[in-house]
Parts: structure tokens; sequence; C-alpha cells
């Protein structure tokens, strides 16, 4: 009797939320270290869970690369493919430009953000942690992920862009509309393109010194819609996935007694608790995607001329050949996929950031609320349901009620 072969794997479902590291080990004994997947539509796809086979592929922009025009698959996506904003074509964004091109958007991206005052960086998300905090401290009870995580790392960004602070509870809101596909997406998605091309004609007739300033002070010849897609990219993927290590490490420390301390003012295992989550519960699961330039092997696997590659992120981070004791703390180890890898990577400025906006977040809520407390079973808690990103749909927590500071602090 013969062993029927293993069927591709719908990149979907509940088991991406419920138990993902279970489904990554089986897709991992069923087809090796790259599985096939198929995508909403039935659409055909790679997805990479080897760590050396990630690294492979990020490695080698001319072989796998960013360019979605490659993609064999066009004539058979429909104009409402719910996947068109995450895998879209032609779009004027660094997340497809390539060669060179890529390489000078990558350059101007992380000059500007390398000129952030880190000081004034810190004291940025301080404020406005404070100020969400002033917002619910008086009540004993709140949702850390809806009331805390998801409204702090844009509030700070868009300072830093160059957006005033009272714009920033409404760029807020549009993002987490567009980014949650709830009613309002598409009215999110405008408001946020229009305040962006709004800010570049307030900036190219008075420069400040802030990061959409120095951009269009880039002598690299880029045009402004260029740099406003670029701008909204790094918004986008700044806010959702610092949200996420948040309140993911946030939930590390309710639940798990190893981090019990930091509870009580300690901020030593803060970095520790951060650095775990990117191993072990990465906000950026998966990622689309690169496109094969030629027919080519990966993984014991025949991937064909213009397939789709997408970037198991969260697998490789687990895979057993790297990783042989995986109940081990990872320390300061920042091996870790979970910012990507190659010249597609997170800028490293970009980086920094996200970690100084997460960890402050962190820092100043354990301060303000020392005996913050889960509500409920750690068990209760659930996922948003995505393949994609992998975060919290809420967090509730009990604290001892405790006066605003207002501007005090």
């Amino acid at each position: 009797m013969t062993t029927p072969e293993p069927q591709p794997v719908y990149l979907g479902g509940p088991r991406f939320q419920t138990d993902p590291i279970e489904l990554y080990r089986e897709m991992r004994r069923d087809h090796g270290a790259v599985a096939p997947v198929v995508l909403d539509g039935d659409v055909p796809a790679w997805l990479v869970l080897g760590y050396r086979e990630l690294h492979q592929v990020t490695s080698d922009p001319q072989l796998f690369s960013r360019d979605s025009d490659l993609w064999n698959q066009w004539d058979r996506i429909p104009a409402d493919w719910p996947l068109l904003p995450m895998i879209g074509r032609k779009q004027p964004s660094i997340l497809y430009t390539v060669g060179e091109r890529h390489r000078e958007r990558a350059a101007v991206i992380s000059g500007a953000l390398e000129a952030v005052d880190p000081f004034e960086l810190k004291g940025h998300a301080e404020r406005f942690a404070d100020e969400l905090i002033d917002g619910l401290c008086g009540r004993g009870a709140c949702d850390l992920v809806g009331e805390y995580a998801m409204l702090l790392p844009l509030r700070v960004l868009a300072r830093l862009y160059g957006f005033s602070d009272e714009q920033g509870p409404g760029l807020v809101t549009a993002m987490n509309d567009m980014i949650n596909g709830r009613a309002g997406a598409l009215e999110g998605q405008r408001h946020l393109g229009e305040s962006m091309y709004a800010l570049l004609a307030a900036k190219q007739a008075a420069p400040g010194p802030d990061v959409a300033s120095r951009m269009l002070a880039n002598t690299a010849g880029f045009t402004v819609d260029e740099i406003a897609q670029d701008l909204m990219v790094m918004m986008a993927a700044g806010h959702q996935p610092t949200a996420d290590w948040i309140g993911n490490t946030l939930r590390l420390m309710l639940t798990d007694d190893r981090f019990a301390a930091s509870l009580a003012g300690g901020r030593h295992s803060v970095g520790e608790a951060m650095n775990e989550v990117l191993w072990e519960d990465t906000p950026t699961q998966n990622v689309a995607g690169r496109w094969t330039t030629r027919d080519t092997k990966l993984g014991g696997q025949h991937i064909g001329r213009g397939d789709l590659v997408l970037l198991g992120l969260a697998a490789a981070n687990g895979d057993p050949h790297v990783r042989t004791d995986a109940g081990s703390l990872t320390g300061g180890n920042n091996a870790f996929f979970s910012f990507g890898h190659g010249e597609h990577r997170c800028p490293f400025p970009a980086q920094e950031v996200a970690e100084v906006i997460a960890r402050t977040g962190i820092e100043v809520l354990l301060d303000r609320l020392p005996d913050v407390d889960l509500a409920g079973r750690a068990d209760g808690l659930t996922r948003r349901p995505s393949p994609w990103l992998r975060g919290l749909t809420d967090l509730p927590v009990t604290f001892t009620p405790t006066p605003a500071l207002g501007a005090t602090r």
C-alpha cells in the first residue's frame, strides 16, 4: 500500500492563530525545509521553513527577486483578490523596487532615520505612553492591546515624520482601521494617503527637523510620489509589528514566572523578554514574497521560474537544525529573522526606532502600573486570525487605580 503524497497546506485557517509552532513542525515533517502552500483562491506558492534556506533566499536577490511582475500567476488573479494589498503589481514603493534603485531608496530612508535624535525619540515615546496611561490608570482595568499597544507606535512615528501631535490620533485610527480590514479600511487608507501628501507639501514649503523633510532634501532624484509611498510603507511596517512586539512581550511577562521580577519595577529582564519574543513569538510570521527569475532547486523542491516564494520567518526561527535546544533561553542572541535579512531587510535604523518605542512603552507601563496582572487565564488569550502577523486580539489586565500624572512626568 503506497503512502499518499502530502498535500499543499492552505496558508490560512485557525491553526496559524492557535498553534503555528506545531503546524510548522508538521509541514517540515511532511515536506522538508520548503513546503508547497496555497493562498486564497487556490493560488500556489512555496513557504520557506528552513533557517539555512531562508538565508539563501534572502541573500540572493538576483535569483529570488522582489519584482512582483515576475509572478507566473497574474493571469489568474482577480481584481478583488484579498491579498492584492500585500502582493501588489507595479507598486511604486521601495518594497517592490530592485537593484541599484532599491539601494538608493534604502539609503535615503536609512539616512533620514539615522538622524533621529535618540533622546528626542525616547522623550516622545515616554510622553505618549504617559498620555495613554493617564487615560486608563484610574479605572483599575483595561485592555493593553486595544487601549495601549495599538495606539503608541504610530503616535511616536507620526511625530518623528513631521506630523503635529493633534494629527496623531486620527492617523492611528486610520491605520488601525486599514490593518484590521474593518468597514473603514478604504477610508483609513485614503486618510493616510491624503495626510502624507499634505505633509510633504507643507515640508516642501517649510522644511523642519523631521524625517519627511530629510527625505525631501535627498539628492538622488526621487519624486514626491516615491517619497510618499516609502513613508507610508515605513509607517505601516513600523506600527503594527511594534504594537504586536509590545503586546506579545507583555503577555510573556504576565504569564511566565521567569519575568515576574520585571513586574515589580525591575528593568533587566524587559530586554530579555523582548528578545525572546522575536525568537519564539515574532510579530511578523510570514512575508510575501520573492519571485524566482529562473527554475531552481531549494530545500529539495523544484521551484519554477516566476513562482512565489514566501518567507517563513517564524518557522525559520524555530528550525530544529539551528535551534537544537528549543527550550533554552535565547539570551542576547539576535540571529533571528524577525526583521528579515539581506538587502530587503528592515533598515537597521528602523529596527532601532522600533526597539526604543517598544521598550520605552513597556518600561513606562510597568513603572506606572507596577502591580498589573492578567485578568483571566493565560490560555484564554486569543490571537488575530492571520498567517502573516501574529498578535493578540486583546490583553485584559487589572491593577490598583492610580492618579493621572498629566504633564508632571
